[in-house]
This record gives C-alpha cells, sequence and structure tokens, in this order.
C-alpha cells in the first residue's frame, strides 16, 4: 500500500483551531487534498495575525490549500455549495445550528452529491442542555473527567496540554474514514457526529471500568497507581523513571531483582498482586527510597536486565531527541524551530510526510473558485470582497 492511501479523496474544512483542523490535516497527510474555508484578510484564529507563520496554525494546516471566502455574504455561500459536488467530505466545527443557519447545514450539502460525508463536531452533540454552550478544550477535559481523573482526590487540576480537542479530531478521523469505507458499500450519504464530550470517553473507558469496580467510587491519580501497580520514583541523580508492573508476578519479581531486595517476595503485604493493591502505598515508600540511592543509568541497566517495563519520564525535548522516536521518523526536520509531527501509522513499512508548505489565508482561493466560476465571475467576487486572494 501505497503512504498516502488517501490520495483522490477531498476535503472541504469549514473548521478553526483544533479540532476539525486537526482531524483534517491527518486526512491530508495521509492524501487527501484539503481545502480550508476561512474568513478574508484574518482567516483561521489560529494564525494569531502572522498569517502562516503562527506554529499553532502551521502544526495543524500545513499541506492544506486556504480559500478565504465571506460566508456572511449569500454570494460566499453559494460558492461553497457549488463547490461541495467535487469533495467527497465536508468537515465541520462549527456551534450546533450555526451551519444550518449559514444554509450550509447537512440537510443543505448533504443533497447536493449522494455519496458525501458530512462531519460535523460540536462541543456536546446535537442537542441537550448543554446544546448552546461554548466549548473548548478545557470545557471537555472538565465535562469528561479527565482534570479528575489526572489529579488527586478534591484537587482538581490542569492536564497540562488540549487532551479534548486532539482526541475529538482523532475521534472525528476514524468516523470519515468509517464513512468513506462503508459508502463503497452503499453509496448513501452519510453524517457522520461527534463532541467534545463523546470524543473523550475514549480516553476514559478505563477509569469508567474503574469506578464500577471500585464500588461507585471516582477513579484519581491516586486511585490508578494500586490498580496500575505503577511507580515513578526520583533517583539519585534526579531523573524519574516511571514503572508499571500491572498484576504480573514475573515483573514483580523482576523489579525485587534490579532493587536487590528479593526478601520481600516473601513479606504478607506484598505476596500477590491484590496483596500488593491494599498496601501500595507501603510498597511505594520502600521503592522510592530504594530509588533514590542509585542513578539514573544504573537503574536502566537494572531494570532491562530484569525485564521490567520502564521508561525514562521524558518531556517533549527528550521525546523528540529519543532514538526510538527517531527511529520511527514521527516528524519532520524542524524548520524555523517547528517539528511537524507525521500521522501514527505507517503503510508497508512508510510514513506519510508533511512536507507541503503551510498556506497563506486566501493563497488558493483564485485556483479553487476556478472549478466552479469563469475568470469575470471571480474578478467581481474579489472586487465586492466575497472572495479574498492572498497579496
Amino acid at each position: 500500500m501505497q503512504s498516502t492511501p488517501l490520495t483522490g479523496i477531498r476535503v472541504l474544512e469549514i473548521g478553526s483551531y483544533i479540532s476539525a483542523p486537526y482531524a483534517a490535516s491527518l486526512l491530508c497527510a495521509l492524501g487527501a487534498d484539503v481545502v480550508k474555508v476561512e474568513r478574508p484578510v484574518s482567516g483561521d484564529d489560529f494564525r494569531r495575525q502572522v498569517d502562516h507563520q503562527s506554529p499553532y496554525f502551521r502544526q495543524y494546516n500545513a499541506g492544506k490549500r486556504s480559500l478565504a471566502v465571506d460566508l456572511k455574504s449569500p454570494r460566499g455561500v453559494a460558492l461553497v455549495r457549488e463547490l461541495v459536488p467535487g469533495f467527497d467530505v465536508v468537515l465541520e466545527n462549527m456551534r450546533p445550528g450555526k451551519m444550518a443557519a449559514l444554509g450550509l447545514g447537512p440537510e443543505n450539502l448533504l443533497p447536493l452529491r449522494s455519496d458525501l460525508v458530512y462531519a460535523s463536531i460540536t462541543g456536546f452533540g446535537s442537542g441537550g442542555p448543554l446544546v448552546q454552550r461554548p466549548a473548548y478544550d478545557t470545557i471537555g477535559q472538565a465535562y469528561g473527567g479527565i482534570f479528575s481523573i489526572l489529579s488527586d482526590p478534591g484537587t482538581a487540576e490542569f492536564s497540562g496540554t488540549c487532551l479534548a480537542d486532539l482526541i475529538t479530531g482523532m475521534s472525528a478521523v476514524t468516523g470519515i474514514l468509517a464513512a468513506l469505507v462503508g459508502r463503497g458499500t452503499s453509496g448513501a450519504a452519510t453524517l457522520v457526529e461527534t463532541s467534545l464530550m463523546e470524543a473523550i470517553s475514549t480516553l476514559t473507558i478505563d477509569a469508567m471500568t474503574q469506578y464500577f469496580e471500585d464500588g461507585h467510587e471516582d477513579p484519581s491519580r491516586r486511585s490508578r497507581r494500586p490498580q496500575a501497580q505503577n511507580f515513578v520514583p526520583a533517583t539519585a541523580s534526579g531523573e524519574s523513571l516511571a514503572i508499571h508492573l500491572s498484576s504480573s508476578q514475573k515483573f514483580w519479581f523482576g523489579l525485587l531483582q534490579a532493587m536487590g531486595r528479593p526478601e520481600l517476595a516473601d513479606d504478607p503485604r506484598f505476596v500477590t498482586y491484590d496483596d500488593r493493591r491494599r498496601h501500595y502505598f507501603e510498597l511505594a515508600q520502600i521503592v522510592e527510597a530504594e530509588f533514590r540511592t542509585k542513578p539514573v543509568e544504573e537503574w536502566e541497566k537494572l531494570l532491562t536486565e530484569a525485564d521490567v517495563p520502564f521508561a525514562p519520564a521524558l518531556g517533549m525535548s527528550g521525546y523528540l531527541d529519543h532514538p526510538q522516536t527517531q527511529w520511527l521518523e514521527m516528524t519532520e526536520p524542524e524548520d524555523d524551530g517547528l517539528a511537524l509531527l507525521r500521522p501514527p501509522w505507517r503503510f508497508d513499512g512508510s510514513r506519510p510526510r508533511r512536507t507541503a508548505p503551510t498556506p497563506r489565508v486566501g493563497e488558493h482561493s483564485v485556483e479553487i473558485a476556478a472549478e466552479v466560476c469563469d475568470e469575470s465571475r471571480i474578478e467581481e467576487l474579489i472586487t465586492s470582497g466575497v472572495l479574498y486572494r492572498a497579496a
């Protein structure tokens, strides 16, 4: 299989910020022709007034083509509707009802192409008591339980990155790909819907299971540790290592071997997984004390020899520089201080690349409009401000 299996698929993205643009960027990296519809002059808010130089905009939009058109104008809406039959997918992340009010909702666009995939991303779905609430990543993480799960009981903390937006974008990609596969059988148009509140469940399914196992007690960072039998002890040299034993006796014995503490195997507090789960925090104190006695290099050698699952607790710099990340070719070489992340899949051993440039606002307006407009109409739309062409 080629590394760009979506070559020939066309996506019309009417989105901003992260969830829809991230979904479209993955489709783009897989070979799809993605046309980003954005407002004239300023474009997507993530351009942050520096056009194609914004690192956030570049990360989520490199390789796309930009169509800058005024959707507040009936003629701008008419132009988009004319373009739709030439696309396989329409992807949007507007607040519920906004696309319909523009005349670009699924009821307007699905009839324009018999096998069109219309993908809609919202905060909370298309109905319910929260339907009109504004929703950003923080809101999705809070409602979805992420802050609670990643914090200690009663002290909710931010997670440190935009988990809700990104998993929603990935969930949208999954739905879109499923619909594209399905239309090969049915040939029918499809409305695909997801939301931050729905997509976040793909990250919390294990915590939800733990909630039921623990008698309806909300999981937290603290309650997860006894179940997973994981530790993040600091070493004598200052670095921390993450260890995950789960319920495996083999890994438990391996940890004892690495620590030089074989007598703990007979300690009645730690004999079985259930024993260790009940006395986890006592065990954690022992592990933490042991790891403070040796530098990280020595612990890595001992843990590797004992076949214990472990990893250094890396930051982004450590991830980017790690030899395994480089072997996997996860990023493009840095360009002006930004490394573009490649899709997390390989096809026949080859990972799709992201070498195409980031578009300026309206850089491709004329060539895209030319698919349905003659030259005189395009010039009139530009003159009237409905269509914007990059300078």
